[in-house]
């Protein structure tokens, strides 16, 4: 029984270990594996494009033409081109190629009035489209 009992500690140890090595080897992987061109993601969720890679930095563009130096372990992730294009364009790819669907003809034409919140838009009330009249 004293046996189990200091046997399960170690077991514990030596999983924690060996999971935590997993994951610096995949990290390791992925800042080897980095190119010019890929898009990845920032320990501080900062989303860019790799531009240059050296020895221990990485140029990163951030926004057209500004272009700033990371280390490569501040990177978190490096994405799939779509899964990229998805979050800074707020679309995905496949989206761009796709033609629109028709609407339908009975559908009644909606009016695209911005919503105020003005005092004249509240005594108008609902039969205008604004809010309705407070008491």
């Amino acid at each position: 029984m004293n046996f189990i009992i200091l046997l399960l500690p170690i077991i514990a140890i030596v999983l924690m270990f060996r999971s935590q090595k997993k994951r610096q080897a995949q990290m390791q992987q992925m800042q080897t594996a980095l190119e010019p061109g890929a898009g990845v993601r920032t320990i501080g969720g900062l989303y860019a494009q790799v531009k240059a890679v050296n020895d221990e930095t990485v140029e990163l563009e951030i926004a057209p033409g500004v272009v700033t130096h990371f280390t490569k372990s501040a990177i978190a992730a490096v994405l799939d081109p779509q899964e990229y294009d998805a979050i800074i364009n707020g679309r995905p790819e496949d989206d761009e190629l796709s033609e629109p669907e028709a609407e339908d003809a009975d559908a009644a034409p909606v009016e695209d009035k911005p919503l105020t919140l003005t005092k004249d838009s509240a005594e108008k009330g609902d039969a205008e489209g604004g809010a309705p009249a407070s008491k």
